[in-house]
């Protein structure tokens, strides 16, 4: 396999009739080192590499109508067209972003007199998610009556993004991110096609970590450091800056890898994991995510996964988002990480989160108790007549504040347990003083 790139290109309107071809040398560098043939793409090989379900699909001549997920710039355009080349098909792109009913009736149009002229058609939808609904369902009876391969292509969870309709008749093949190895082999492809000077180590490894596995963004960046640095003996770090400047890191910040990323942030905190957490925390800030959205998430952390094993970081991380609010970027932003940090290292308990899903759980299922009369409230003579409050026992005027065998929940749930506190931090008093009032309840002398 030759050290080329898979990776995709953005579909762009037809030129105006007027307009001068653009010659191979005017093609931006991520055209010219596009894989012409299946052996000439690297990464990938999860699907790619012998006995693998694309590779067989190539081999033995059946293409089937498929969803190409990942990231930018892994390959989703450039399979689909050379699916189409192998299989001498014709190939019409709609991207999602530009198009409509209007064009998917006119792609159908082609592809039914492609047929009658004895070829086959793939028609290769790019950002197939931007699609409604109806538009999405347009495609069905086509799909199903094979007419045409459908291939669509999303950034996007096609388990949320694509009709279940659609999904059912198209396989989903996940494209990864090129990994440092795939990348470092297509930045040596791009100096040999540009005959340009050899990169510094370090500054080849920076480019790798700014592109983040997106091969069109790796060459895009090196062409423009490349005419960019001029007559140089190699090129180096202060080049590279020089022409990247303060871009930052690719960052979904709606989409997979935004949610991963804070599931990781969230894990690495429940894990007491704070050089993780510290990573991740960054990595989200690096990447464009609103603080704010970030502060909402570590409150929330000390709820679910500290709990009571430390009440203080409740308050820690409400005081780190009030920090943030006066302060703003970049200054606030360490008050979010002492609040990680905190959190990381505070003891864990789940019990209070475990509790309340348990609580609401069970009063999902059961029916609507009456209050027992006891505990309800008699502002009124009429409900005073009818006992309303009636034998209620006030705590505050029990020995320690604590009416034993007073019963607060319905009849017939007496011995029903939401809350099991860990034996961790302050949770693990809160465990005894719970025990002893089990005890002193079981022991009285007047259980109701």
């Amino acid at each position: 396999m030759s050290q080329d790139a898979l990776f995709d290109d953005d579909p762009q309107p037809a030129r105006p009739a007027a307009a001068a071809p653009v010659t191979a040398t005017q093609a931006p560098l991520a055209e010219r080192l596009r894989p012409r043939t299946l052996d000439e793409v690297i990464g990938q090989q999860h699907l790619l590499g012998p006995g693998k379900p694309l590779r067989v699909a190539f081999q033995t001549g059946r293409l089937h109508s498929m969803i190409l997920w990942g990231p930018p710039g892994v390959g989703k355009t450039t399979l689909a067209r050379l699916m189409a080349g192998a299989f001498d098909a014709q190939f019409i792109v709609l991207s999602a972003v530009l198009s409509g009913v209007k064009d998917i009736r006119e792609a159908v149009e082609r592809a039914q007199v492609a047929r009658s002229g004895g070829r086959y058609t793939v028609v290769f939808v790019d950002e197939v998610h931007r699609f409604n609904k109806s538009q999405q369902d347009a495609f069905l009876p086509h799909v199903e009556s094979g007419l045409f391969t459908f291939i669509g292509a999303t950034t996007e969870n096609p388990s949320f993004e694509v009709n279940s309709a659609l999904l059912s008749r198209a396989t989903v093949h996940v494209l990864k991110a090129l990994d440092n190895d795939d990348m470092v082999a297509l930045v040596e492809r791009a100096r040999q096609a540009l005959a340009a000077p050899p990169l510094t180590d370090a500054a080849r490894q920076r480019l790798i970590g700014y592109a983040d596995g997106d091969a069109r963004r790796l060459l895009n960046a090196y062409e423009n450091l490349v005419a960019l640095a001029g007559p140089v003996a190699e090129l180096d770090e202060g080049a590279l800056e020089r022409a990247l400047g303060e871009q930052l890191r690719r960052y979904d910040k709606g989409g997979e890898q935004f949610y991963d990323t804070i599931s990781a942030l969230h894990k690495a905190v429940r894990g007491s994991d704070p050089d993780a957490a510290l990573y991740w925390l960054v990595r989200m800030l690096d990447g464009g995510v609103d603080p704010r959205y970030i502060a909402r998430r570590v409150v929330r952390m000390a709820s679910e996964d500290i709990g009571l094993a430390d009440p203080r970081a409740l308050r820690v991380t409400l005081d780190a988002s009030e920090v943030y609010e006066r302060l703003g970027s970049p200054e606030g932003e360490l008050a979010l990480a002492e609040a990680v940090v905190y959190l990381a290292m505070a003891p864990k308990s789940n019990a209070v989160y475990q509790a309340f899903n348990a609580a609401k759980a069970f009063v999902k299922q059961d029916g609507t108790r009456p209050v027992p009369l006891h505990l309800r409230n008699a502002p009124t003579k009429l409900m005073k007549q009818l006992d309303y409050g009636r034998g209620y026992r006030y705590a505050h005027d029990e020995p320690d504040g604590f009416a034993a065998g007073e019963r607060y929940l319905p009849e017939g749930l007496e011995t029903l347990r939401f809350y099991e506190p860990v034996p961790r931090g302050v949770e693990a008093r809160i465990g005894e003083r719970l025990e002893e009032m089990r005890r002193l309840n079981a022991e009285s002398k007047n259980p109701r």
